[in-house]
């Protein structure tokens, strides 16, 4: 048991012997890109709008959309993604055209 004591133990030690040549690493060159920035002038603009901004999540909810359709009577809008509001199903078996309502 005491052999898988010590291999731990070793395993342990070289991980963090990693994180710490690692770290070291990242440092230097974080300190080679600073000295280079300031050696030709450049700022986190001149390196682009990204390098700046927080990095987006891939997937997840995209944001609003702008209506494509229109209730002249009520002012209710529907983006044309998802189901059809009732007022438009209404409308629609009523005997309207979906391009009434565009926008």
């Amino acid at each position: 048991m005491s052999n898988l004591t010590e291999l731990l133990a070793q395993k342990a030690a070289l991980e963090q012997q990693i994180m710490d040549a690692q770290r070291e690493q990242r440092a230097q060159a974080i300190a080679q890109v600073r000295t280079l920035m300031s050696e030709y002038g450049l700022t986190l603009a001149d390196l682009g709008s990204r390098a700046a901004a927080a990095p987006r999540k891939a997937g997840g909810t995209g944001g609003k959309v702008a209506a494509k359709y229109r209730n002249a009577t009520t002012g209710d809008t529907w983006s044309g993604r998802g189901l059809q509001p009732n007022w438009l199903k209404a409308a629609l078996a009523g005997g309207a055209s979906l391009e009434d309502f565009k926008i």
